[in-house]
């Protein structure tokens, strides 16, 4: 099995930076595409950003030219650099894997909360 820990949320102000990472660890040479997700309150779970094994990358409309998703294969690990945050940033953001085999997201992490206020 597959386990995804994020790490790095927190509270920022309107117009900072933060880093999310997550560490895969477990059956990782099941992992495929990896990528972010985030919900706000009262919000539906959108897709942030997501990158392929080969690093090719994909990201939402709100936040393109704004985040940055990277991956380290040594690590196992993925990156989210959020630079000038915004308070609709504020969500939980989720970590997701795909797997070999299988359509669509099939790993989740437990999520960190990102809080953009003044």
């Amino acid at each position: 099995q597959v386990q995804l820990v994020e790490s790095g949320g927190g509270l920022v102000q309107p117009g900072g930076s933060l880093r999310l990472s997550c560490v895969a660890s477990g059956d990782i040479f099941r992992i495929t595409t990896m990528g972010w997700y985030r919900q706000a309150p009262g919000k539906e779970r959108e897709l942030v950003a997501h990158i392929t094994r080969d690093g090719n990358t994909n990201y939402a409309d709100s936040v393109k030219d704004r985040f940055t998703i990277s991956r380290d294969n040594t690590k196992n690990t993925i990156y989210l650099q959020m630079n000038s945050l915004k308070p609709d940033d504020t969500a939980v953001y989720y970590c997701t894997a795909n797997r070999q085999f299988r359509a669509g997201v099939y790993y989740w992490g437990q999520g960190t909360q990102v809080t953009v206020s003044s």
